[in-house]
């Protein structure tokens, strides 16, 4: 009797640390969302980032309870495309996650982004809550100074995220010529270059 109680008495220790152990590992994910003008070319500086589990083109804030490429593309639903970044904060921090968006957009153009004009390009930090309001604006203010100048890039609360359609997803990786021919003629690089220097590197 007293082995059979011992026996169950640990089984049921094992199932709670195995359900700790799930708990916990949920607890470790979050999301951000970040738009930069066209999201195919945002995915892969955050994809290379060791702690980040996925990025998923999209559309972000928004006055419709839905959203498709042809109907942000016409700029009337005012959607921005946008990316939701998720990572494991236990080996990576909203903070680093911001020193990748900033040097990966033109912070000083609020017309669109690169040769991608109109609202539904334009560069925007998505924050969630207030700790990641004050993360996004301490970290705006840190990149102004490194290039002295302030910039017109909006810091708007979260509304919703809706993801593109499954031929948007990961394009980078699936039609390499095309992407690269179309970040190459579109400017990006270039301009990335010139506004942020070496930084453009990281």
């Amino acid at each position: 009797m007293i082995r059979k109680t011992h026996y169950l008495s640990l089984t049921l220790s094992l199932a709670l640390l195995s359900l700790s152990q799930v708990t916990t590992t949920h607890a470790k994910t979050a999301t951000a969302v970040f738009a930069g003008g066209c999201f195919w070319c945002m995915e892969k500086p955050f994809d290379r980032l060791s702690g980040v589990t996925d990025t998923k083109s999209g559309y972000a804030g928004g006055k419709s309870s839905t959203a498709t490429y042809k109907k942000v593309s016409s700029g009337n639903t005012r959607h921005i495309e946008a990316i939701q970044v998720t990572y494991d904060t236990t080996k990576i921090s909203y903070e680093t996650l911001l020193k990748t968006y900033w040097v990966n957009v033109d912070p000083f153009d609020n017309g669109g982004q690169f040769c991608d004009r109109g609202y539904q390009y334009t560069a925007a930090v998505f924050p969630k809550n207030s700790n990641e309001r004050a993360a996004a604006k301490a970290s705006k203010a840190e990149f102004e100074k490194k290039v002295g100048r302030k910039f017109v890039t909006k810091i708007t609360g979260y509304k919703s995220f809706y993801p593109a359609e499954a031929y948007h997803q990961n394009y980078y990786k699936r039609n390499p010529i095309r992407y690269n021919y179309y970040r190459t003629s579109c400017g990006r690089d270039n301009r990335l270059k010139a506004v942020w220097g070496k930084l453009a590197k990281h």
